[in-house]
């Protein structure tokens, strides 16, 4: 079994980083400690993430990929979805409605009123990790299930009650 294939079983198909499902062809081994650097093919050095990922640490320190990760603040994002939209899965979604109706509810009066400012609101209670596909997303599904109606530049609310 080749190595990268052997990662990706190990880590259950998923990015070592964003955990976000890895496809084959975009997937590639990185090395934590860069070859460049004296890092060795051992399965404790390699983990397997996308190309545009390991692109970006070329043969930076393993302090250096760290400190990218942690800059983060929270949940990795791949660079890969700066220029493209991830596709977000279900639990992910629901993950991210639930943040975002608690925030909402937190608001009381306070809630955008606005189109713009909901979806910046939603974009700062996900620590601006979505894509602008993504937030529109949020916005659909928020829409579908009834928790928000929208009339041209205009936000209503029916907000589940809050959860104790």
């Amino acid at each position: 079994m080749k190595q990268l294939d052997r990662l990706m079983f190990l880590q259950g198909g998923l990015c070592f980083f964003c955990k976000l499902p890895l496809a084959a062809a975009d997937a590639s081994i990185e090395h934590l400690l860069a070859s460049a650097n004296g890092g060795t093919n051992s399965e404790g050095n390699c983990v397997a993430c996308c190309k545009a990922l390991n692109a970006l640490f070329g043969d930076k320190s393993l302090k250096e990929k760290l400190q990218v990760v942690l800059n983060q603040r929270g949940q990795f994002t791949c660079p890969k979805g700066t220029t493209s939209a991830q596709p977000i899965g279900v639990t992910q979604l629901d993950d991210r409605l639930a943040l975002v109706v608690a925030d909402l509810q937190k608001r009381g009066s306070a809630r955008p009123r606005k189109v713009t400012t909901l979806r910046n609101t939603i974009n700062a209670a996900l620590k601006k990790q979505l894509t602008e596909e993504q937030i529109s997303s949020v916005m659909e599904q928020l829409q579908a299930r009834g928790i928000i109606a929208v009339s041209d530049t205009k936000v209503t609310y029916e907000l589940p009650p809050k959860s104790v």
